[in-house]
C-alpha cells in the first residue's frame, strides 16, 4: 500500500511453503508493490495446459485455486459478449494447433467481458485473486458455496492473501495473536460462528459467495449470490421433475470428473451411492478411462454398523472395486497419516481424524479427484410437517388435502410432528438447556461473555424460508466451513481434491424451487432417479444414523481420567480452568464430544500454533519443526485433562 517493492525472498519462501499442495509446479510474478506465487496441482483435462500466475495482455494477473463448470455455456457467453472465438493458440486438449481457454484463462475473459460482475456468470468451486494494473486495483471472490478457500490479512502497509491459512503466517506482519472469540466459540460449539474470522487476530476469512476488492488501501466486500428464496419450478407431468433432476446431477457429476479416474467417499447411504452410479455411467462411456474405485469407513466391532454390508452391495452392483478402512481400532487423537493431527484452527481437531485422512489418503493413492455425497440430507429432506403447517396457516386446503394423502399413501402413516430440536442440531447445539461448561475459565467466560454468546446463538433462528425452512437454516448455518477445510490440503496435507457434486449451484437452485412434497420429502426425487440404478435394497433404505457413537464407545474400552503430569500449553489456562474435573464417563453423547475440547485444545496451541511460525531458512528446519517431527514419531500426545489414549488392562 506504501508502494514498496515486493519481498522476492519472502514470496518464494511464502509460495515454497505450499509446495504439498501444489507439487506440479511452482511459479511466483512480481510487478513492483505487487506479487503473485502460486503451486500447481493439475486435475483436469484443461489444467494440463495451465500456466499460473497467468495474464493474457501483460496488464491483468491472475492466481486461482478455481475448477470451473458449465464451460460450453460460458464460452458460448463470452464469445456473444466478446465478439470474438475463443481459440487459444498453441497444442492443448487435443493435437490441433488452436485449443478452448482453461478455467484460468476463462476467469480472466470472464473478468475482461463484465468486470467485477464476471463473478455472477461462473459456477464451480473457486477462490482467485485478480490485478488489475491499469485500475490499480485487486478483485478476489470465493465460490458459492465455499468450497475453495480464500484467507487474507491486512497488516501494516501490507495486504496478504492465501487459500491455505498456514501459508500467511509465514508473514513477519502477521502475528500469534489469538482472536478470542473464536476460541470461545470452539469451546462452546465446537466451531467458530463468524465465516469472517479465524483463530487468528490478524488473518480474516473471506465467506462464500463473496468477493472482495481492494484499491486504494481498502478492502471493500459484497455478497454476489443469495439461495433463491422465490424460486418456482413447476412441469405439468412428474416425470418433469425427474428428467430435470436427472440431467442436472448427471451435468453436476461430469464437470467435476474431467480426469481419467476418480475416487468415491461411498457408504451405504443413498447419496453418495447415487454419485458413485452416476459417475461410473459416465466414465464408461468412454471405455479408455479406467474404473470408479469407492472407498468407506466402516466399524465391524465397536458400534452396530451395517455401511460395509450396504456399500459393498453398491460397489457390486456398480461392478467398482471398494476399500474399507476399519475404523475400530482408531485411536481417539491418534496419527497414522504423518501430521494428522497438525490443524491450522483448533476446530479441526476431530479426535477421529486418524481415520478421516486415511480414507482420502486411500483415495488420492487412486486419483488426485475424489467425489462425495455431501449434502443430499440438506436440499432433499425437508421435514415434510412444516409443509402441511404452513398450508394449514395459509388455508390452502386443497394442496393440504392431496399432499397429506400423498404422504400417507407413499410412507403409510401419518407425518411426524416437531421441528424445533431438528433446527437445533444444524446449529450444532444439543443441550439447550445447558450454559457454558463449568470448565471454562471463569475470566475469559465473563470478558468475552459467553453466557450472552450462548444465549443469543442457540436461539431458534427467525424469518425461516416459508416453504424449505430446512434447506434454508442449514446453508445459514456454520456447519459446512469446517467440513470443507478438512478436506482441504491445507488440513490434511495430501493433495488429493474433493468434490460434492449435490451442492453443484445449478443443482441447488432447481432443488430450493420444486415443490417440498413430494420431491423433497425423504429424498423422494433422487429415490426415483436412481430406481434401476442401484439396488432396490439402497434406494429404499431410510436415513440411517449411526447405530452408536464410536467416541463413547473408544471412551469406555479407555482408563479416562483427569491429570496434571502431562504436558499443559502455558496459554490453556487462559481458556480452561485446569482444577475443574472435566466428566467423561456416564455423560450423554454431546457433553462427551464437548469435554473433549480442551484435550484437542491443548493439543493445537503446543504443536500446531507454534508451526506456523515456522520458516525454512536455505531448506533446514527449525527447531519446531524438529520437535514436531520427534514427537509425531514417538506418538507422545498430550492432554490437557483427559487421557484418552490409555487402554485399560
Amino acid at each position: 500500500m506504501d508502494g514498496a517493492p515486493v519481498d522476492c525472498e519472502l514470496l518464494r519462501r511464502m509460495t515454497d511453503f505450499m509446495a504439498f499442495r501444489g507439487p506440479d509446479a511452482q511459479e511466483s510474478w512480481i510487478d513492483g508493490n505487487v506479487g503473485f506465487g502460486h503451486t500447481m496441482l493439475r486435475t483436469t483435462w484443461e489444467a494440463e495446459t495451465e500456466k499460473q500466475p497467468l495474464t493474457l495482455d501483460g496488464k491483468v494477473w491472475l492466481t486461482a485455486d478455481a475448477r470451473i463448470d458449465g464451460r460450453a455455456e460460458l464460452i458460448f457467453e463470452l464469445e456473444a459478449k466478446l465478439r470474438r472465438r475463443l481459440q487459444i493458440g498453441g497444442l492443448g486438449n487435443g493435437s490441433a494447433p488452436e485449443r478452448l481457454p482453461n478455467d484460468a484463462e476463462l476467469i480472466l475473459l470472464a473478468y475482461e467481458a463484465w468486470g467485477e460482475d464476471c463473478v455472477t456468470h461462473l459456477i464451480g468451486d473457486f477462490a482467485f485473486a485478480i490485478w488489475d494494473a491499469p485500475q490499480r486495483r485487486l478483485f478476489c471472490a470465493r465460490d458459492h458455496m465455499g468450497v475453495k478457500l480464500f484467507y487474507y490479512a491486512l497488516v501494516g502497509n501490507a495486504f496478504v492473501f492465501s487459500n491455505t491459512l498456514e501459508c500467511l503466517r509465514l508473514h513477519p506482519a502477521v502475528s500469534d495473536n489469538l482472536n478470542e472469540v473464536a476460541i470461545g466459540d470452539y469451546l462452546l460449539f465446537g466451531l467458530n460462528q463468524d465465516l469472517t474470522s479465524t483463530a487468528f487476530a490478524d488473518i480474516q476469512r473471506l465467506a462464500q459467495a463473496s468477493c472482495l476488492a481492494f484499491s486504494n488501501g481498502k478492502p471493500t466486500i459484497r455478497t454476489f449470490w443469495h439461495p433463491p428464496t422465490d424460486g418456482r419450478v413447476r412441469f405439468a407431468k412428474a416425470e418433469g421433475y425427474v428428467e430435470e433432476f436427472k440431467q442436472l446431477f448427471s451435468r453436476a457429476v461430469n464437470d467435476r470428473i474431467r480426469t481419467d479416474r476418480v475416487s468415491i467417499s461411498m457408504s451405504g447411504g443413498l447419496d453418495s451411492t447415487s454419485v458413485a452410479a452416476v459417475a461410473n455411467d459416465l466414465l464408461r462411456s468412454q471405455p479408455t478411462q479406467p474404473a470408479v474405485q469407492a472407498c468407506a469407513v466402516v466399524y465391524d466391532r465397536l458400534i452396530p454398523d451395517e455401511e460395509r454390508r450396504y456399500s459393498t452391495l453398491a460397489a457390486e452392483a456398480l461392478q467398482i472395486p471398494i476399500v474399507h478402512i476399519a475404523a475400530d481400532d482408531f485411536r481417539l487423537f491418534e496419527e497414522r497419516v504423518p501430521h494428522d493431527l497438525e490443524q491450522p484452527e483448533p476446530f479441526l481437531m476431530n479426535p477421529t481424524s486418524a481415520q478421516f485422512n486415511a480414507s482420502l489418503e486411500t483415495m488420492g493413492k487412486f486419483s488426485r479427484v475424489a467425489l462425495s455425497g455431501w449434502d443430499g440430507d440438506a436440499f432433499m429432506s425437508e421435514p415434510v410437517h412444516t409443509h402441511f403447517q404452513r398450508l394449514a396457516r395459509e388455508v390452502k386446503i386443497p394442496t393440504l388435502l392431496n399432499d397429506m394423502a400423498w404422504f400417507v399413501r407413499a410412507r403409510r402413516k401419518l407425518p411426524r410432528i416437531g421441528f424445533r430440536t431438528s433446527l437445533r442440531r444444524l446449529r450444532g447445539t444439543y443441550n439447550l438447556e445447558s450454559s457454558c461448561p463449568e470448565w471454562i475459565e471463569k475470566s475469559f467466560a465473563k470478558r468475552m461473555d459467553l453466557d450472552e454468546r450462548w444465549k443469543n446463538l442457540t436461539s431458534e433462528p427467525t424469518n425461516l424460508h416459508p416453504t424449505r425452512p430446512y434447506a434454508f437454516t442449514v446453508l445459514a448455518s456454520t456447519s459446512w466451513a469446517p467440513l470443507f477445510e478438512r478436506y482441504d490440503a491445507g488440513a490434511n496435507g495430501l493433495a488429493v481434491e474433493m468434490r460434492h457434486p449435490i451442492m453443484d449451484v445449478r443443482l441447488v437452485e432447481f432443488l430450493l424451487g420444486i415443490p417440498a412434497v413430494p420431491w423433497c420429502e425423504n429424498k423422494e426425487i433422487l429415490r426415483r432417479a436412481m430406481a434401476g440404478k442401484l439396488p432396490n435394497e439402497i434406494v429404499a433404505r431410510p436415513k440411517t444414523p449411526l447405530g452408536g457413537d464410536p467416541i463413547r464407545s473408544l471412551i469406555r474400552e479407555t482408563d479416562v481420567r483427569f491429570v496434571e503430569d502431562f504436558e499443559t500449553a502455558d496459554r490453556l489456562r487462559e481458556f480452561v480452568d485446569l482444577k475443574r474435573p472435566i466428566r467423561m464417563q456416564g455423560q450423554e453423547n454431546s457433553d462427551v464430544w464437548t469435554n473433549l475440547r480442551p484435550a484437542a485444545l491443548n493439543y493445537w496451541l503446543t504443536y500446531s500454533l507454534p508451526l506456523g511460525r515456522n520458516k525454512k531458512n536455505d531448506g533446514e528446519e527449525t527447531d519446531n519443526q524438529s520437535q514436531r517431527s520427534t514427537t509425531s514419531q514417538e506418538k507422545t500426545i498430550p492432554v490437557a485433562a483427559v487421557d484418552c489414549l490409555r487402554r485399560s488392562s
